[in-house]
C-alpha cells in the first residue's frame, strides 16, 4: 500500500526544515536514529553534466599523464546508461519532490527522478510512469540538457516516502538543481553519513592560475558551497566538493577544470554502486 497523497503534502510543507535535520545528526544518539531511518545503505555518486562535454571530452577535462592519451576514455555520464541498459523496470517521476516544495521557478517542477529495478512496480501510479530503454534514455538527455546535475546510486530517503521495498532493489537518479537540492544539506550533515554521497573515484575539480578572483563562481552557482575566495583567487574545498562540474560551465575564464586521473574511475563507480542496488 502506497502512502496517502496528503502525506507527500506535508513532505513539501518540512522540505526546508531539512537543513535542521542535517544538524541534528551531529549529536550523537540522534545520529544513530537518523542515520537507520533515513540514511543507511546509502551510496550515491554525482555525475557531471554533459554540458561540459564536446565531442565525448570535457572543454574542461584534463586526462592525468599517467593514462596514455590515445586510450578511449569514457565520460563520466555513461555509467547513467550501463544502468539504464541493465534495468528490467524503469520508472519516469512525473514532479520533482524538491523542486515542488520550494516552489521553483528557475526548473521544470516535472522532470523528477528517474528509478530503476523491481522496487518501482510498488510506486504510486499517479507520481509517474513506466518508461523503455530508449524513453529513458531521452528523459535523461533532457534532464542534462536543461541543466539539471545527476545524482545516482541507492538512497533510502527515496524508499522511504515512496514506500516501497526491498530498498536494494531501487536504484536512484536524481535530477538537481542548485537552488532546491536535497542535498544542500550536506555541509550540515554528520560526517559519517555525508561521505556516503560522493564524488566519482577518479575524477577531481580543480582551479588553475587562469582564475582572476572575479567571484562568479561563489553566486548560487555551487550545491554546497565548496568554493571560497582566498587571497584574491577562488580556492576548492576538496573535502566537501562532490565533482559535480557545474562551477565550470560558469567559470568565464575557463579555469575551472575537471581531470580524469584514474582509467578505472567509470568500472569503479558501477562496482561501488552494483554492490548496494540490483536493477535487473
Amino acid at each position: 500500500m502506497t502512502r496517502p497523497r496528503w502525506s507527500i503534502e506535508l513532505l513539501k510543507k518540512s522540505f526546508a526544515s531539512r537543513f535542521i535535520l542535517a544538524k541534528l545528526t551531529q549529536i550523537p544518539g540522534l545520529r544513530y536514529v537518523i542515520n537507520k531511518l533515513l540514511f543507511e545503505d546509502d551510496i550515491l555518486i554525482y555525475i557531471p553534466n554533459d554540458d561540459i562535454l564536446k565531442n565525448g571530452w570535457t572543454k574542461n577535462i584534463k586526462i592525468d599523464k599517467k593514462i596514455p592519451q590515445n586510450e578511449d576514455i569514457l565520460v563520466p555520464s555513461q555509467i547513467i546508461d550501463k544502468f539504464i541498459e541493465q534495468g528490467k523496470y524503469l520508472w519516469q517521476m512525473n514532479f520533482c519532490l524538491c523542486r515542488e516544495a520550494n516552489k521553483c521557478l528557475s526548473y521544470s517542477r516535472d522532470k523528477g527522478c528517474l528509478f530503476i529495478g523491481e522496487a518501482v512496480l510498488q510506486i504510486d501510479p499517479s507520481y509517474g510512469k513506466l518508461v523503455t530503454k530508449d524513453e529513458a534514455r531521452e528523459y535523461i538527455k533532457q534532464c542534462r540538457e536543461e541543466g539539471l546535475i545527476q545524482i545516482i546510486g541507492r538512497n533510502k530517503l527515496n524508499k522511504q516516502w515512496l514506500d516501497v521495498k526491498p530498498g536494494h532493489k531501487l536504484l536512484t537518479i536524481c535530477n538537481c538543481c542548485e537552488c532546491c537540492c536535497l542535498w544542500k544539506m550536506l555541509p550540515n550533515l554528520d560526517l559519517k553519513i555525508s561521505r556516503n554521497i560522493t564524488k566519482m573515484p577518479g575524477i577531481k575539480i580543480t582551479i588553475s592560475e587562469k582564475c582572476i578572483g572575479c567571484g562568479d563562481c561563489q553566486q548560487d552557482i555551487c550545491f554546497i558551497n565548496a568554493i571560497s575566495m582566498k587571497n584574491g583567487k577562488a580556492v576548492i574545498n576538496e573535502t566537501i566538493c562532490r565533482g559535480c562540474g557545474r562551477c565550470i560551465n560558469f567559470c568565464k575564464q575557463k579555469a575551472i577544470e575537471l581531470t580524469i586521473f584514474n582509467r578505472e574511475f567509470l568500472n569503479e563507480s558501477l562496482r561501488r554502486i552494483s554492490s548496494a542496488v540490483e536493477v535487473d
